[in-house]
């Protein structure tokens, strides 16, 4: 059993995350899925992101470093695009860290004062033609080639959060595949 704190993305709390996060948790892991946004949703991602920008990336980073404190140290964090942000902060600056999982999105490791911490496994899934994402792809080719134990899954085509079926972007082969990796992920660092 591997503890994962889940970060969502800037849709907020979709019926989609929690339902991943449920999944996570019916395979047997513990999962904390904190409400970066105050229990707001948002049906459209730009509106999402607005909001995120209205409240602060800082203050969305500084809300996913307090939804750690009072948990064990060693724990796998994830996120989904925005949440990616915090999920990544925490992995490479809290000790004991025990994995990564990055949807859609990943950050130079320069971007949290740091390189990758030795010893912490990493994953990162994107659509190869993601217009979101394709800023980040350069940084996530480099976490892999740089760090030991780190793995970058491309999905062809183009869609954002392809794993929320709450979402348009949902594409059901590629969640089932990014479940799969993502399990066996989580089993290989209990």
């Amino acid at each position: 059993m591997a503890e994962i704190l889940l970060f969502h993305h800037a849709h907020g709390q979709t019926a989609g995350f929690l339902a991943f996060a449920d999944e996570l948790r019916t395979a047997g892991h513990v999962v904390h899925a904190p409400d970066l946004y105050d229990g707001k949703t948002f049906t459209d991602l730009d509106d999402g992101v607005g909001y995120a920008r209205e409240v602060g990336f800082d203050t969305i980073g500084e809300r996913g470093r307090r939804a750690a404190d009072g948990l064990p140290n060693e724990l796998v964090y994830g996120g989904f695009s925005l949440g990616a942000m915090p999920a990544q902060m925490l992995a490479q600056t809290r000790p004991g860290a025990r994995g990564a999982l990055l949807f859609s999105a990943a950050f130079p490791a320069s971007e949290f004062g740091a390189s990758w911490p030795p010893g912490v496994p990493l994953q990162i899934h994107m659509m190869e033609a993601d217009e979101w994402a394709v800023e980040d792809l350069p940084a996530a080719r480099e976490l892999t080639e740089t760090t030991d134990g780190a793995e970058l899954f491309l999905y062809p085509g183009h869609r954002h959060l392809f794993a929320d079926n709450s979402l348009p972007d949902y594409d059901e082969s590629a969640a089932a595949l990014l479940n799969e990796r993502v399990l066996a992920f989580l089993k290989a660092v209990e």
